[in-house]
């Protein structure tokens, strides 16, 4: 296929703007796949995608498509919309000379549609501007063709109207596709044309027998199977056992050439190998690396340890597997005095920690203890030493504490205008410094701030979402590091510190996040056989208490008959020895907090932004 009628382009939208629903009608348009065949969302392969309805893990897809009796290779990355995941959308970025702007017409645009737009503007790609959902009875197309074309400074008539639920503009779409956005070319990657063969690594995936399965744009050369191939920055050598085209099941090629996207089989079953914005090429006539793609940072971190401390190996050995297939959360290896050994894990977000707890729940049948998540503190110490620190149970005491510096995000909120007064105090409350307000189109607002990452994390999505019933979205970017004042609060258990639940909160909110925390849990951990007690404790004092009352057996009932007759010291002797046995119970309490109990802690703050 000549390179001048291939198109590789990405769909750009907010999450449930319908990206996948409108790449189905492109795979049905363009029969790639039958339709016996066809399901919804096709691309989203994981079973919690489907679930969830959101996109979690890119997938590519090759499609052909003729016009004026010219036949045209569309490939097309179908991208995660969630804000967790805008790392991956910057990788489909650098892979593509295009992309379709997706916005729905019930909603307009969103705070992450204008980030990714930003992304995709300074990668220099065309932008093809789109409203989706045209057909709902929402809709509202005159007013958001309006705002869209406001922000992208064109002709509201130039900015096509779909439907994936009907098909309705699809044909239409993918012919301005061809027209618009260009075919492939090296200004992308700030390269000139080399003699040598390169391919540029934007994802990859592993495969139990054929290692790991790096997809890739071929910028330069092309690739066969049984070539001898180099991994340009990780410098490991590799027989190429396949390459192809994914449509959207991988298909085995000839070869793959300049322009086009693929995939190449490597055998590699080694970790740490393959690495996103790497570069393949030959192995005996190597040509530079590509410019990289920056390494995602994780900015949240939560330890994971396995219910039962035989499944740790098995706990190493998945998390290695999804390190394969996913680039983006990093671990290492921690202990605990009452959890025993697990990890130290590191993730894109919230949604991102999750799916990873869900993946090694479902995947590799693992019932875990995930601990709440936390960022990053940076604590002076009063022996002047700077540490440092990734969990919140080791996070000095209040009076070891001289300073403590903490990251902090820039975040942006559009919203219905009418919900603005409604926000300020709930952004207050948040510590959120307000720099500017703007009006956003018709009625609506752009709000942007700066606050701490931790009150991010601190049920900010689902409160944000409920005051403004649903409207306003967000979006927001790690900034620097600022002073914080922040004491650690832990959470007590029949007497024993469980390091799972211990947090650094503000010190202001002390008292409420005690209370809420000693609160939660005490109405989802199971009642034993004694009583015992849920606290809080911070700054060196119980803050808050909560006790849980033991499960009443009647020992005065033997089989199905009441003890009874004869003198009542029998019954009084029956319930001495209970009282005995209760208080024995307690005094050598150890109570086993289940793998749910943990989910449904970390569940409660979780954001489904």
């Amino acid at each position: 296929m000549d390179i001048k009628h291939i198109r590789n382009f990405s769909i750009i939208a907010h999450i449930d703007h319908g990206k996948s629903t409108l790449a189905d009608r492109m795979l049905e348009v363009t029969g790639t796949i039958e339709k016996r065949k066809m399901k919804d969302q096709v691309l989203d392969s994981m079973e919690l995608e489907r679930e969830r309805g959101i996109t979690i893990k890119m997938q590519p897809v090759r499609m052909e498509y003729t016009l004026d009796n010219q036949k045209y290779i569309l490939n097309l990355i179908d991208t995660p919309g969630h804000i967790d995941f805008s790392y991956e959308v910057s990788r489909a970025l650098k892979a593509v000379e295009g992309s379709i702007l997706l916005i729905d017409a019930t909603q307009g645009v969103q705070a992450q549609t204008l980030t990714t737009l930003q992304m995709a503007r300074d990668s220099g790609l065309v932008i093809i501007p789109v409203l989706s959902k045209v057909d709902s009875p929402l809709a509202m197309v005159d007013e958001v063709k309006m705002e869209v074309a406001l922000l992208l400074d064109i002709d509201p008539d130039s900015i096509l109207l779909v439907s994936g639920k009907t098909g309705e503009g699809v044909v239409a779409l993918l012919e301005e596709v061809i027209k618009r956005i260009p075919s492939p070319h090296h200004s992308n990657f700030d390269v000139v044309k080399t003699d040598g063969a390169q391919a540029l690594v934007f994802d990859f995936k592993y495969d139990n027998h054929r290692g790991v399965i790096v997809y890739v744009r071929v910028v330069e050369g092309e690739f066969r199977k049984g070539e001898s191939l180099l991994f340009a920055v990780s410098e490991e050598k590799f027989i190429c056992l396949e390459v192809g085209t994914f449509s959207p099941e991988e298909e085995p090629k000839n070869q793959i050439g300049t322009g086009e996207i693929g995939y190449i089989v490597t055998g590699i079953k080694k970790p740490g190998i393959a690495s996103v914005g790497d570069t393949i090429t030959y192995l005996k006539k190597p040509a530079a690396a590509l410019p990289g793609y920056m390494n995602p940072n994780p900015v949240v971190w939560a330890s994971v340890y396995p219910e039962s401390q035989d499944d740790f190996p098995n706990l190493k050995q998945a998390l290695g597997r999804l390190r394969l297939s996913d680039s983006s959360f990093s671990y290492e290896e921690e202990s605990s005095g009452s959890l025993g050994r697990g990890f130290r894990c590191g993730f894109l977000g919230m949604l991102h920690l999750e799916i990873i707890a869900e993946r090694l729940n479902r995947e590799f049948d693992l019932e875990l203890i995930v601990t709440m998540p936390s960022i990053t503190y940076k604590v002076t110490v009063r022996n002047g030493k700077e540490e440092t620190i990734y969990s919140p149970h080791l996070f000095p005491d209040d009076g070891n504490v001289i300073k403590v510096l903490e990251p902090w995000v820039n975040v942006k909120i559009i919203t219905p205008s009418i919900y603005t007064s409604s926000l300020m105090p709930f952004l207050y409350d948040h510590e959120g410094i307000i720099k500017s307000t703007d009006n956003f189109g018709d009625n609506r607002s752009t709000i942007d701030l700066e606050m701490p990452l931790r009150e991010l994390m601190r049920n900010f999505f689902d409160d944000m979402k409920s005051i403004t019933s649903g409207y306003a979205s967000i979006s927001y970017e790690i900034g620097e590091y600022k002073p914080a004042d922040v004491v650690r609060m832990d959470i007590i258990v029949a007497n024993e510190v469980m390091p799972a639940f211990s947090r650094v909160v503000s010190r202001r909110r002390v008292e409420d996040e005690a209370k809420s925390q000693v609160e939660k849990l005490h109405k989802i951990i199971p009642r034993q056989q004694f009583a015992f007690k849920i606290q809080a404790k911070a700054l060196g004092r119980i803050i808050s208490s909560e006790g849980v009352s033991a499960f009443r057996k009647d020992v005065l009932m033997h089989g199905s008959k009441v003890v009874g007759g004869g003198d009542v010291s029998r019954k009084k002797k029956l319930l001495e020895k209970q009282k005995r046995g209760k208080k024995r119970m307690q005094s050598n309490a150890k109570i086993n907090i289940s793998h749910d109990v943990f989910l449904k802690m970390m569940r409660s703050s979780n954001d489904k932004g």
